[in-house]
């Protein structure tokens, strides 16, 4: 079962920053991480439509510079917002993201640099508009990501986006849910799974993957 580090373990590590990836890297060599839109047009590594929980400022990211984002602290963390290529640089090599695209127009562009930096990448939303951009894009790997609602309409959608993978919530793995993904051809893997116990329990009923805040969850 792989394990999956949410935000670059964003329990153990400040979350969506160049240190917390490196450091996320020494426990997995899967790291997912969310991408926006500067104000100034750069992809940029970040959760929140606006940067407040995360620094000691108020502001919405679309409406920021690049370099008014690296100004910032994110968390104490010393260092700012990051940009998506600051991201990719500093990926080791053999580790894969998996990007949750927060906002429309990103795909293309991520694709293409992430491409450039030699980086493997599976692409999540939860929107399917932004999965379809993302597919004509060019994007060979996706991930639904499902919060609750029909759980066989989920199985229908992320099907008939042509996803790899769906991403449920942890308390929708049941084996009934897995064993239809599985039949449909999707990988599962579950968010954000919050115990070593609950992790142990999912892949005793056939899950591929946690997606996790703190390496330990993981961890014998």
């Amino acid at each position: 079962m792989r394990c999956i580090a949410h935000r670059g373990f964003a329990e153990t590590y400040p979350e969506n920053t160049v240190e917390g990836i490196r450091s996320a890297a020494d426990h997995t060599d899967v790291i997912e991480i969310d991408v926006r839109r500067s104000g100034s047009d750069d992809l940029v590594v970040i959760h929140d439509e606006t940067v407040d929980r995360v620094t000691g400022y108020s502001g919405r990211v679309g409406d920021l510079s690049t370099d008014e984002l690296a100004a910032l602290d994110v968390l104490d963390a010393g260092e700012g917002v990051p940009t998506f290529a600051s991201v990719l640089d500093a990926t080791p090599d053999g580790v894969e993201l998996v990007l949750d695209l927060k906002e429309g127009g990103l795909a293309a562009d991520a694709l293409a640099q992430a491409r450039d930096a030699g980086v493997e990448i599976l692409v999540s939303s939860f929107s399917v508009d932004i999965l379809d951009e993302a597919s004509d894009a060019g994007a060979d790997r996706l991930a639904y990501l499902a919060a609750e609602g029909d759980e066989q309409g989920m199985l229908n959608v992320a099907r008939d986006l042509g996803c790899t993978a769906i991403h449920p919530h942890w308390q929708l793995c049941v084996d009934e849910f897995v064993d239809r993904a599985h039949d449909a051809g999707l990988d599962v893997h579950a968010w954000t799974v919050p115990s070593r116990h609950d992790a142990e329990a999912l892949s005793n009923v056939g899950v591929d993957g946690v997606i996790v805040d703190r390496p330990a969850v993981c961890e014998e």
